[in-house]
Parts: structure tokens; C-alpha cells; sequence
């Protein structure tokens, strides 16, 4: 068997080793194993998850060998749950594999009990009758949840799960955390250590721009009754006055200094998302709050008091022009200052545990520091009810998706499969399912679709007849390749609440083949 660190190489670069024992300890249940949740599991088993139990009471039919991979001629007649779950097991031995030849509906009416086993469960292909009781059975359990369902040429995936907390959001721009606006005082102190008025050219050459703006900032601040740039105006005389300092036009640190100056005139204090997370009423914490939540009001003091209105410093910096000597230095200053406000952290973490009862050594080190380091960056996501969102979607948001033209195909598709399983709940069977029935089928979709319109408050909003024939069209048919689409959406999804890195999704994915436009409607 091959050594995990190389067979898992590529993605340990992604989620890191703590990502990869997440995703090895969890064990996680598929409903349905169809194209959809063959497709999605395959994704998880690739990517090394502890264990999967297959739930499918169907048996293979011939099909099934046009839109699955995962069975074969051979498997005609057997078990699909046994079929698929063989597959999957051949992909990676270190995965255990097990199936359960049921069909999950019946599991969610007969023994909910069953899902309280698992990390999280992902349901596919399910109508919304039996979503909304499997929903019910795991918010019970506190389960995660995520739904995937391709029908025809569209495709839906929703997570549910009541609240989903991220310390490594890891998002794609951010700025970096290095004071400008605001330095400590070492910061200031190393920074009157350095003349920029040097007559040295290879010294001026390699001054690192975040001492030349520490310097200009307070430059600037003296004439102007200490304030820092704030207009257009004034953000271009700054970055002028920067440009007036230079030697020779190859001074790439002044160049540098003349591209980041933004962060001089970047707020200070926190931002809005950190301040609603410290403002949450989970920050007021008791013996039941879980450990992030524990660390946020431990954060919440911090900012009050030491960080005077800043969150502990990252301490990282960014590569830049600089002599070796005062790189490290500057490197150093930082460091030290992020490690100094993480013993302040780490302390008012012991206390508050102290306070509620709780072992004040039960939140590691490690995590505190991970916690520091992305204080800016903590996420909170939270997820209605499936029940909730199907009875009583936001209003102000379904109006408006049905009247913007983006979002009119996405809104048309999500009403129309809610209206298909009206559907099949009154007529036994999926519109456009049997042949020769087209014409009538259309007309009772679309009568089904109003009425569905009807009961959440919208009165009066037309459907595209494109899309309702569409819809019919379809046959309640998975296509391989949405199925695959769909499944790659829902396993990344599952990766990231998983391993609690990255931000997941917040509503409702809708996939248009038809268009190959990906949207999420916040319902």
C-alpha cells in the first residue's frame, strides 16, 4: 500500500495534514447510489475519507450501464448498492467500504436512528417529501447534511446543517495584516532605525517598502494634523511624495512601496464580518459553547482591551525587495508581536474556560494560534430548515429572482422541480416519464407550477413555457454528465465542511445545463 503522505500528495498541498485526518476519521452514509452519488463519492473516495456505507435498495437494470461507470453487464440484475460499493472500494483500499441493500426512503420513515452514526450524509436523488424528513432526522442528531440531484439538464445541491464554523476560510484576496495604518510601537522603533535620506545607494536600493510607508505615513501624518491620506487627492500626492524620495528610476522597492500604499490608507480596526461574528449572541459563551465560540469571546475581549480595536497580528509578511539583514529583522517584529498577542489570547481563552467549568488546557496551543492567525478571516454559515426554505422562502429574494433576468432560468428550474414532485406525489409518476402523454403532462406541469407559485406568495409570475417544456422533456432522466457536474459541486462541498477549511456554499446551487450557468439562490 502506498506510503499516505505520497498517495496523498497533491492535496495535502490543498487542505493540509489536518484536512486529510479530518477527511480519514469521518464516515459518511450515500443515499441513493445513481449516477449523481456514485460521481460524489467517487470524488471523496479518491480523496481518502475514513469509511462509506452505500444505501440503495435497487437492482441494476439495463439502464444503468448508460450513465454509470461504475457498473457493468455483469451487474445486471444484482444489488446496485453491492455493484457500486465493490467499484468504489477498488479505487482506494485504505477506504472502508460497506452497503446497505434498502431503499432510503423507507430507512427515513422506519429508523431514523440509523444516520445518527455518521459525519455527514448525502442524500441524492431524493423527492421533497423525503428531504424534508431526513433534514428533520439529522438537524435532530446534529448530522451534516448535503442533498445532489441532477434531473435532465439541471442540477441541485443544498447543505443543511445549523451552523458550520470556519477558522481556515483561506480566501482567494486578503489583504495582508501589516499595520500600516496602524504600527505598534517596535514597529515604529525599528523603523526609526533606518535613515531613507541615506546618501548609500545600495542601502536606499534595499529598504523594504513596508519600512519606507511606515515612514512616509508618519511623514505625512505631521503636516496634516495627523491624518493619513484620505481623498483621491491626497492618496495621489502620497504616492508622489513616495516617487520624490528616489534615487535612480530601478528602485524596485520604491516602486513597491508606490503599489502597496493602499494598505496606508486601508481602515483600521476590524471589518464588518468579524465584527457581526464578535457581536453574535454565541459569543456569550456557557459550558455548552463549543470551542470556536469559546475563542471568539476570548477574541472579543482581546479587541476591546489589548488589541485596541485590532485582532491579534498574523505575523506573516510578504516576499519583497529588501536586503537579507532587515528582511529577517523585519520578519522578526512581526513575529513577535503576533506571538506576544497570541500568549494574551491563549490566557483569556484559559480564563473564560475557567469560567464555565470547563478544563482551561481543553483548547489546544495549536488551535489558538491557528485561530490568531485568522481571526480576520472566521466564518460562520448557517442553514435554514429545507422545510423552512420550501414552505417560506425569503420573499424579497423569490420576487427578485423572478423578475431578474440572470437569475430567471435558475429561480424557473428550482420552481419547476419543487412543481415535478407536486407532480409525481399526484400522478404516480414524473412529467414527460411515459411516452405519449408530452402534451398533456406540459399542461399539468404548468398548472402545477402556478398553483405551487400560488402558495408561496406569488401570484402572478410566469414561468417560461421553454423551461416547463423543458422540464417535460427531461423524464426525470440523470444524464452522466450533469451527474458528474453535480457530483464534483457536492464532494467539494463535502471536503470543505469536512476538513473546516474554505468557505461552503450558502444556499441553494442551481446547476442549467442548458446554459452552463452555476448560481446559488439565497431562500
Amino acid at each position: 500500500m502506498a506510503e499516505p503522505k505520497v498517495k496523498y500528495d497533491r492535496q495535502l498541498r490543498i487542505w493540509g495534514e489536518q484536512g486529510q485526518a479530518a477527511l480519514e476519521k469521518a464516515s459518511i452514509c450515500l443515499l441513493n447510489c445513481g449516477p449523481t452519488g456514485s460521481e460524489t463519492l467517487k470524488n471523496l473516495v479518491l480523496g481518502g475519507v475514513g469509511s462509506i456505507t452505500v444505501v440503495d435498495g435497487s437492482k441494476v437494470e439495463v439502464g444503468d450501464l448508460g450513465n454509470n461507470f461504475m457498473v457493468d453487464e455483469s451487474s445486471v440484475g444484482q444489488s446496485k448498492a453491492k455493484c457500486v460499493c465493490a467499484f468504489l472500494q477498488e479505487l482506494n483500499d485504505a477506504v472502508k467500504a460497506k452497503f446497505i441493500e434498502e431503499h432510503p426512503e423507507e430507512l427515513i420513515e422506519t429508523n431514523p436512528s440509523f444516520f445518527s452514526q455518521f459525519t455527514l450524509v448525502i442524500a441524492t436523488q431524493l423527492v421533497e417529501d423525503s428531504m424534508v424528513k431526513l433534514d428533520r432526522i439529522c438537524r435532530e442528531a446534529n448530522i451534516i447534511l448535503i442533498f445532489a440531484r441532477s434531473y435532465g439538464l439541471m442540477g441541485i445541491v443544498r447543505i443543511s446543517v445549523k451552523e458550520h464554523t470556519v477558522i481556515e476560510s483561506k480566501p482567494d484576496h486578503f489583504l495582508d495584516d501589516l499595520r500600516l495604518n496602524d504600527p505598534w510601537p517596535e514597529l515604529r522603533r525599528f523603523a526609526e532605525t533606518i535613515d531613507l535620506n541615506t546618501t548609500d545607494a545600495v542601502v536606499h536600493k534595499h529598504t523594504p517598502y513596508i519600512i519606507i510607508l511606515v515612514k512616509m505615513a508618519d511623514e505625512w501624518a505631521n503636516t496634516h494634523g495627523g491624518k493619513l491620506p484620505s481623498t483621491r487627492e491626497e492618496k495621489k500626492q502620497f504616492k508622489d511624495l513616495i516617487k520624490s524620495k528616489m534615487i535612480m528610476m530601478d528602485e524596485e522597492n520604491y516602486k513597491e512601496a508606490m503599489e502597496a500604499s493602499y494598505k496606508v490608507f486601508s481602515p483600521q480596526g476590524i471589518g464588518t464580518n468579524l465584527q457581526k461574528i464578535i457581536d453574535d449572541s454565541c459569543a456569550e459563551v456557557d459550558s455548552n459553547s463549543s470551542d470556536f465560540w469559546v475563542m471568539v469571546a476570548a477574541l472579543k475581549e482581546f479587541i476591546a482591551s489589548e488589541g485596541g480595536g485590532e485582532a491579534p497580528l498574523e505575523g506573516s509578511i510578504p516576499d519583497m525587495t529588501s536586503s537579507t539583514e532587515l528582511y529577517v529583522n523585519l520578519q522578526k517584529t512581526y513575529q513577535a508581536k503576533a506571538e506576544a498577542d497570541f500568549l494574551v489570547m491563549e490566557q483569556r481563552v484559559k480564563n473564560i474556560l475557567k469560567k464555565i467549568s470547563r478544563d482551561p488546557a481543553s483548547i489546544s496551543k495549536a488551535n489558538i494560534k491557528s485561530f490568531c492567525k485568522n481571526a480576520r478571516k472566521l466564518a460562520v454559515c448557517r442553514y435554514r430548515l429545507v422545510e423552512d426554505e420550501f414552505n417560506s422562502p425569503v420573499q424579497p429574494e423569490l420576487q427578485k429572482y423572478l423578475t431578474d433576468e440572470d437569475y430567471g432560468s435558475a429561480v424557473g428550474l428550482y420552481i419547476l422541480l419543487r412543481a415535478a414532485d407536486r407532480f409525481a406525489a399526484n400522478y404516480n409518476k414524473f412529467p414527460g416519464q411515459f411516452d405519449g402523454e408530452m402534451d398533456e403532462d406540459i399542461s399539468r406541469l404548468k398548472n402545477t407550477a402556478v398553483g405551487l407559485l400560488n402558495d408561496l406568495g406569488c401570484n402572478g409570475s410566469a414561468l417560461s413555457e421553454d423551461l416547463i417544456n423543458e422540464m417535460c422533456r427531461y423524464g426525470a432522466s440523470e444524464l452522466h454528465a450533469v451527474a458528474a457536474f453535480v457530483g464534483g459541486v457536492a464532494s467539494q462541498e463535502v471536503i470543505k465542511l469536512i476538513t473546516r477549511q474554505f468557505i461552503p456554499m450558502s444556499g441553494t446551487f442551481i446547476f442549467n445545463g442548458i446554459d452552463h450557468k452555476s448560481q446559488v439562490l439565497l431562500l
